[in-house]
């Protein structure tokens, strides 16, 4: 049963340091991988006879995922902004820097919208959306499009040669990681490899693309627990949390490129359809 605080699902302040700490981890690792941070949230507190951290700490949990994105892609990060801003300063408008931030901005719309839309619906207590069911075929759903994309794929494409049409595309896929269970980076990861990207430019650009979107419901779920006078205690367990994550995030990403570079994104597809399976299994036996 959730733990509710004026509508808000606070159900972490009463894990105490240790449970988040260890959820910490695991959100920070699977936030950033194709495989779900929200099918693991509502798993394994369910089989370790914990309650549901609950979807604000999800949401929050996004700025840990901001730092290990920021840091391991700094490169990146800092030639679109600097380099943005002077292109302006200069009224270079064509210059390719700007022209991708702008990109990733626009493409962040429709996130952005559909989010506000469905916020009390998806961060309310009990939320339908948050079922383990929803969650099971979800995790189904996207480990046979991500192995379709990854057929389909011709793993040519790099970031540099990026499109406008490409970054709303892959924005309109980041949508469906509204849905517990779909996974924000999976959902991205799927349309830029159907695009033709290779599988470690794809993760990049997915990762670029989803900065504002992560930093935007972080810090929207921060403002939410902010208004419902959340105490000092939950606060202290929220921000253990936050800081344990973003090291298993920063790792998680190195992993993620490595396997990408290396291999491909099958282990990932396996591992998704059969944590899909686990989980209607553990509805239909009566565990979940």
């Amino acid at each position: 049963m959730a733990t509710c605080t004026q509508g808000i699902d606070t159900g972490f302040a009463a894990l105490g340091y240790t449970k988040v700490a260890i959820l910490g981890v695991l959100q920070g690792i699977t936030e950033l991988l194709p495989i779900s941070s929200t099918a693991h949230m509502r798993l394994v507190p369910a089989f370790l006879g914990w309650p549901d951290p609950g979807s604000a700490f999800s949401a929050a949990m996004q700025l840990a995922a901001l730092a290990a994105v920021v840091s391991y892609f700094w490169r990146d990060v800092r030639s679109l902004t600097v380099d943005s801003i002077a292109a302006v300063m200069h009224g270079k408008f064509e210059d390719r820097s700007f022209r991708l931030a702008l990109w990733i901005v626009l493409a962040t719309i429709p996130i952005g919208i559909a989010g506000l839309l469905a916020s009390k619906l998806l961060n309310s207590c009990n939320s339908p959306v948050r079922s383990v069911t929803v969650i099971g075929w979800a995790c189904v759903a996207m480990a046979f499009l991500l192995g379709i994309a990854e057929i389909w794929a011709r793993h040519r494409r790099t970031i540099g040669g990026v499109r406008f049409a490409d970054a709303m595309l892959v924005g309109l896929a980041q949508v469906g990681a509204l849905v517990p269970g779909v996974s924000r980076s999976g959902s991205t990861l799927t349309a830029a490899l159907a695009l033709g990207f290779k599988r470690d430019e794809a993760a990049r650009f997915s990762f670029l693309l989803g900065l504002p979107a992560i930093a935007l419901a972080g810090l929207k779920e921060l403002w939410e627990l902010h208004k419902v006078h959340l105490d000092h205690h939950a606060w202290s367990v929220l921000i253990v949390g936050l800081l344990v994550a973003s090291f298993s995030a920063f790792f998680a990403i190195w992993g993620l490129m490595r396997v990408l570079e290396r291999f491909s994104s099958w282990p990932f597809v396996i591992y998704r359809f059969a944590l899909g399976v686990v989980i209607l299994a553990g509805v239909a036996a009566g565990w979940l």
